[in-house]
């Protein structure tokens, strides 16, 4: 039985704006042949990452890589949990957002190389209404834009913040009820985010304190987002510093139930899922095993 590590790339050829590299030449260049053993497989439809993973999984693969953005990373992910492979990440999407909480490379050459001599930990799972996340899930605002940008033709950063700034003149917020750790609040919603990681990608942190292994989430309150404090917020995102900004409520917790008056869309990392009026979400400690980088 060889001693290589076994690794298989699972690539979504349609994820992210770069799409003209050649990932199967990139791996070829950059993995040691005498001390690594790959497979590439090609993902051809929405969901098959998962189905790709657990076989992966299954044939003995100790990394299973999701070559391309968050959605490919969650479906990646998914497939993973209850086994003993290790989730790895090539950054090949619009907002990177749990590669970079990471601190993988977005730089897919030395990504690769990172590969080749892992660290692994053990991180938390969320749930929403027992759908997987494993940077952030959300409801309300977050969760429009994500569908309206699905829809958009394009993407990238630019798409994304075009599509927020014309929403952003549409969107009401929307009454909910949550109740955590025995307490029920009344209040409105414009974002609710619960956090694992910190941040939603592209260096936006939702949650700038959040730990991946901690046992909680960190949840993100935005009841109203008037001119004002939507500056506040936008400046609170890209510097990192929301929390101190007095423009967003936070609590850490490791399940909360949500009710909503109305149907309300919610998003899991970054992709919309639908609409629901009852939310149940909860926090599985360290589910999952990931290879990761080493952090500056």
């Amino acid at each position: 039985m060889s001693d290589k590590l076994r690794i298989c790339f699972l690539i979504n050829p349609n994820s992210g704006t770069n799409r003209r590299q050649d990932v199967p030449a990139l791996i070829a260049q950059h993995l040691p042949a005498d001390t690594v053993d790959y497979e590439v497989r090609l993902t051809q439809y929405a969901g098959h990452a998962v189905e790709l993973a657990r076989q992966a999984a299954e044939d003995g693969f100790r990394i299973v890589v999701a070559v391309g953005g968050d959605g490919t990373v969650n479906e990646v992910g998914r497939g993973l949990l209850g086994t003993r492979a290790a989730l790895g990440i090539l950054p090949r999407g619009s907002g990177n957002g749990l590669a970079r909480h990471l601190h993988v490379p977005l730089d897919l050459a030395a990504a690769i190389r990172q590969l080749a001599r892992p660290t692994f930990q053990r991180i938390d799972v969320g749930y929403i209404n027992e759908r997987p996340f494993f940077c952030t899930a959300g409801l309300g605002f977050d969760a429009h834009v994500s569908k309206c940008f699905a829809l958009a033709g394009t993407r990238g950063l630019g798409t994304y913040v075009q599509v927020a700034l014309r929403e952003y003149r549409r969107y009401r917020p929307t009454p909910i009820t949550v109740t955590m750790q025995g307490q029920t609040t009344n209040t409105d919603c414009y974002v609710l985010a619960f956090a694992n990681a910190a941040q939603y990608g592209n260096n936006a942190y939702i949650a700038p304190l959040a730990d991946i292994s901690d046992g909680l989430l960190d949840l993100c309150l935005i009841d109203a987002l008037p001119l004002l404090r939507a500056v506040r917020v936008s400046l609170g995102l890209a510097l990192g510093n929301l929390p101190a900004s007095g423009a967003a409520v936070y609590h850490t917790c490791s399940d909360v139930q949500v009710q909503a008056a109305r149907d309300l869309g919610f998003h899991v990392d970054g992709d919309y899922v639908g609409d629901a009026q009852a939310f149940d979400v909860k926090l599985e400690p360290l589910a999952l095993e990931v290879a990761v980088g080493v952090k500056k």
